[in-house]
């Protein structure tokens, strides 16, 4: 599933290939699963308008129009922007196609439907948006705001990390390797933390989606050391670059990669 590194560089592509441009024309597949609530005659009407930029919290994205309303996309497990030119072939599995001014086109696609495409006149304050807690990224608290957070909940910190209401923007395999690198049991209640641990968490979190963001999510480029070249596929006998034997277990109901000899 694409993650806040992922949707970021997507951010980033989209806003190099439209922000300034005059949408040309706005093509879609009938989909009322991947759409909702928006038919494609209203996605028709955006032609002609300026996208003015490219926005994100957490793993959501939109493009804000000169005038609402603006679209918004969630690309859930499989969603992706892909980038061409007039005249070339959709790609597969397209649900949306946008054609700008200067040859300049995307598509959305997404072959299981499990992303979201959505209007809303002001993203930020409407639902999902509005429903997120801070961006992991661009506003990440200070060390006690976090220890705060944390000691509100008794629920595994692995789960806590994964409450988009709370740290928008964290998936599984982030908050896997933040947690192998800051040496924190999943399992662990977030409560229990102690400040020092907050504060390893938090500064863990920090240098990863940073890190991640900064090679635009290319894992080829991420640090050898990291558990997420080895977490995938509850391989037995897996170790990390290490030689510590990879456990996986169900934290919150989502798949866990950790390293018990680490992670206390």
């Amino acid at each position: 599933m694409p993650e806040l590194p992922e949707v970021e560089a997507a951010r980033r592509r989209a806003e190099r290939q439209l922000v300034g441009r005059r949408l040309v024309s706005v093509a879609t597949v009938p989909d009322p699963i991947v759409f909702e609530g928006v038919s494609p005659r209203r996605l028709a009407t955006l032609a002609g308008r300026q996208v003015v930029a490219v926005r994100r919290r957490g793993k959501h994205l939109w493009m804000e129009l000169e005038r609402p309303p603006h679209l918004l996309f969630h690309f859930g497990m499989s969603g992706a922007f892909r980038l061409g030119r007039a005249g070339e072939p959709r790609p597969r599995f397209w649900k949306l196609d946008l054609a700008a001014e200067g040859d300049r086109r995307l598509a959305f696609t997404d072959p299981r439907r499990l992303g979201r495409v959505r209007l809303r006149r002001n993203p930020e304050r409407e639902a999902p948006v509005a429903n997120l807690g801070f961006d992991v990224l661009d506003a990440l608290p200070r060390t006690a705001e976090v220890a705060t957070i944390l000691a509100r909940h008794g629920a595994p910190v692995k789960a806590v990390l994964l409450d988009q209401s709370l740290f928008a923007g964290v998936g599984n395999w982030i908050a896997d390797e933040v947690l192998y690198q800051a040496g924190l049991d999943p399992r662990r209640p977030a409560s229990s933390l102690t400040r020092e641990e907050v504060a390893r968490l938090r500064s863990r979190l920090h240098d990863i989606v940073r890190r991640a963001v900064a090679v635009d999510a290319d894992s080829a480029r991420f640090p050898r050391t990291w558990l997420f070249h080895r977490r995938w596929g509850r391989k037995p006998g897996a170790h990390t670059a290490r030689g510590e034997p990879i456990t996986h277990l169900t934290v919150g109901g989502r798949t866990t990669a950790w390293v018990p000899s680490r992670q206390r």
